[in-house]
């Protein structure tokens, strides 16, 4: 698969989750292959795989010969991924923090400054790509394969890409919102990180349900 067919999947799932989400396609209607194929110029491949991507993720339902229908998300259903990552991520940082070096160090700045990056162009789909590896990097460095395998089970890219449209926060508050992980980090505190990893995550559970800790 060619980078740019990648690109095209992923940008067609996030305009289709954004119209999910803003009431465009609502529950129950069907998101026609081809009417986004004419709509949008593009090939079938790509738009064929994000609605595979989007029944993975439990935003469509398929059957043979019916296509895909929209399922009912809500915000609780939402949230729900958001305790859960909050304290795998909590251990992550504590776990990671011992093994920090200058590389990842490094790695992590150049994720931040490129979410800086995509904040100014008004790139939401770069801002996405570039915090989800942000907190990948940290999630490896823990150097649990289990922590890892939990962490990636919760389709922590398409909840970030939600709480980005339902929260319309400024970008920009979004990238440096990670930037007390990173001063953490540089402490070499391991239950600093913790807390800032977990806080990080809290965050975005109340702005998706709206919750005010």
């Amino acid at each position: 698969m060619t980078l740019e067919r990648t690109v095209m999947r992923e940008q067609i799932k996030e305009l289709i989750i954004q119209r999910i989400l803003d009431g465009t396609y609502k529950p129950g209607d069907r998101v026609v292959e081809l009417q986004l194929v004419n709509e949008l110029g593009v090939s079938q491949a790509p738009v064929r795989e994000a609605l595979r991507d989007l029944k993975a993720m439990r935003f469509v339902d398929s059957e043979p010969y019916r296509g895909a229908r929209v399922r009912a998300v809500t915000a609780e259903e939402l949230s729900e991924t958001y305790p859960v990552r909050a304290r795998l991520e909590q251990l992550a940082g504590e776990l990671a923090t011992p093994c920090v070096d200058d590389k990842l160090l490094r790695q992590l700045d150049a994720e931040l400054q490129a979410m800086r990056t995509a904040a100014r162009d008004r790139d939401q789909h770069g801002l996405l790509i570039h915090d989800a590896r942000f907190h990948e990097l940290i999630v490896e460095a823990a150097g649990n394969s289990v922590l890892l395998d939990a962490w990636s089970g919760l389709r922590i890219e398409v909840f970030t890409l939600v709480s980005l449209i339902k929260s319309n926060l400024d970008l920009a508050a979004v990238a440096n919102a990670h930037l007390p992980i990173l001063d953490a980090l540089r402490q070499g505190d391991p239950d600093l990180v913790g807390k800032e990893m977990r806080a990080h995550i809290e965050s975005f559970a109340d702005l998706v349900t709206g919750d005010q800790r």
